[in-house]
């Protein structure tokens, strides 16, 4: 039986409990069970949650006493100052812990973040990463990051129109990311593989497969406007073509700069890679796993 193909592995972020979706961490964490379990489980990474809500998922893991520790990042919207505790807190937990998303709010200097983080003493199994705002600061904190374990983290889109980037930002922010070799992860407004406009709300969200062929052509040295006509491509059939052509080194060389990306509904995602033919049928919901 075919598997997920690996460009795939572990790229969709399982965040059930921010908006839109705003699941109940009760209903949340074995929800992500079942989706790790599922045919399509390699497509899962961890499970997004606030660290606030650190104390409410240990009595949920008291009481569920799951088999397996549970795959965990944890989001820091208010910065880097409770990084310590929560760390601690969370290697008491039947959790394994995967990766820290740390905000920089509103008045932190971006000379501040690193060397808070730092202080933090995060363990090295831990991924870090830290979102760019999008303000005057992100340039001095994408020109602090190269050469550090630190990974960027773009804002894709939230709950007003004003929160989604255009093609153009991203497009920069793209390829700010690849000419320094860092690493990124992208949360918000990706909810389906291909650019459109959202019937619900009305707003212009970007792809995130438009997002891996953009960062494949950062990677060979496209400039931004190019990447830019990229994510604005709307034709989801050309959109696939073009991921389909592309042979594994390509795609493992733009993965591992694409880290992932969150999104509240695994089925979304899942659901539009397996009509654009990018997961074989073996993986969709229902079909039976083989060991």
């Amino acid at each position: 039986m075919e598997s997920v193909p690996a460009f795939a592995r572990r790229w969709c972020d399982d965040a059930a409990t921010f908006p839109p979706g705003l699941a109940p961490l009760s209903d949340a964490v074995p929800a992500h069970a079942e989706h790790r379990h599922a045919p399509y489980g390699e497509l899962v990474g961890p499970l997004v949650v606030a660290a606030s809500s650190l104390g409410d998922l240990a009595a949920l893991l008291s009481d569920t006493a799951p088999d397996t520790a549970l795959d965990l990042s944890l989001t820091f919207p208010g910065g880097p100052q409770a990084v310590p505790g929560v760390v601690e807190h969370a290697a008491e937990l039947p959790v394994r812990l995967s990766a820290l998303e740390v905000a920089v709010p509103d008045g932190l200097s971006p000379a501040d973040v690193l060397p808070a983080l730092d202080r933090a003493m995060v363990p090295s199994s831990v991924d870090v990463f830290v979102e760019l705002p999008r303000d005057e600061r992100r340039t001095p904190l994408l020109t602090a990051l190269p050469g550090t374990r630190y990974l960027a983290k773009f804002r894709t889109g939230g709950v007003t129109a004003a929160m989604h980037p255009g093609p153009g930002e991203l497009a920069d922010a793209v390829a700010s990311v690849v000419r320094s070799g860092v690493p990124f992860k992208a949360t918000a407004g990706l909810h389906h593989a291909v650019r459109h406009t959202d019937p619900a709300t009305g707003f212009e969200q970007h792809g995130f497969l438009n997002l891996l062929l953009s960062t494949v052509g950062a990677l060979r040295g496209a400039d931004v406007a190019e990447l830019a006509a990229v994510l604005a491509d709307t034709d989801a059939a050309s959109v696939a073509d073009r991921v389909r052509a592309l042979d594994e080194p390509a795609l493992s060389e733009a993965r591992a700069v694409f880290r992932s990306f969150g999104t509240c509904s695994i089925t979304d995602p899942l659901h539009d890679l397996l009509a654009l033919g990018l997961l074989p049928p073996s993986v969709a919901p229902g079909a039976e796993r083989t060991a």
